[in-house]
Parts: C-alpha cells; sequence; structure tokens
C-alpha cells in the first residue's frame, strides 16, 4: 500500500454526505491538508464549479490518484479500499463475486 492523502491528490467517497448532496463514489481533490489529520476535499460539478468543499477525516475517503506521482492507485489497491470499509457478510459476497469471476475467466481461456 501507499503512504497517506496528500494536497491535490483525487479521492473518493466511501460514505453519502446527504448535507452536501454528495454520495458514496463521488470524487473530488484535497485542497488543504490539516494537521490533524483531517483534509479539505473539494467537489466540482463537469463544469468546474464548486459544489461542495467538506472537511473530512481519512476513514470517509480513498484516493484513486496520486498527484506527486501522477498515477491512478492501482485497481486492486482501490478494491481493497472499498472492501475494507464493509460488514463482513458483504466482504464475503464480494470474495465470491470474484472466486466466481475467476472461475468465469479460466473457463473462457479454456473454450
Amino acid at each position: 500500500m501507499t503512504s497517506g492523502p496528500d494536497l491535490f491528490d483525487v479521492v473518493e467517497l466511501l460514505v453519502d454526505l446527504p448535507e452536501h448532496n454528495l454520495r458514496a463514489g463521488d470524487r473530488g481533490s484535497i485542497v488543504h491538508c490539516h494537521p490533524d489529520n483531517i483534509y479539505d476535499v473539494e467537489f466540482t460539478n463537469e463544469d468546474g464549479e464548486t459544489r461542495a468543499l467538506c472537511s473530512l477525516s481519512p476513514q470517509q475517503f480513498f484516493v484513486v490518484w496520486r498527484a506527486e506521482t501522477r498515477t491512478w492507485v492501482p485497481v486492486s489497491e482501490q478494491i481493497v479500499a472499498v472492501v475494507t470499509h464493509l460488514p463482513e457478510e458483504m466482504e464475503r459476497e464480494v470474495l465470491d463475486f470474484a472466486r466466481s469471476l475467476r472461475k468465469t475467466s479460466s473457463e473462457i481461456g479454456r473454450g
């Protein structure tokens, strides 16, 4: 896994924020890092206009793009970030789904 969030990283919400009209999965950019492990994240619309500016803890989001390296976080790390915040029963459903994908993939390879 990589280091923690940093200025200008793109993050994806893990939780709904109805008071800001934001839903889990919405993406924003870190615009300020506070010393107490709080991050100001700006969410914009398609025209680049600010929809919301929220102070968030790292438990509310995960990084999908690292500004420092100008790279996307690998999909496997994104999956871990999402699954880690699910109830155990749902984690097991994700594991079962991944297993069925692997099985289907190997069957297609043989066909």
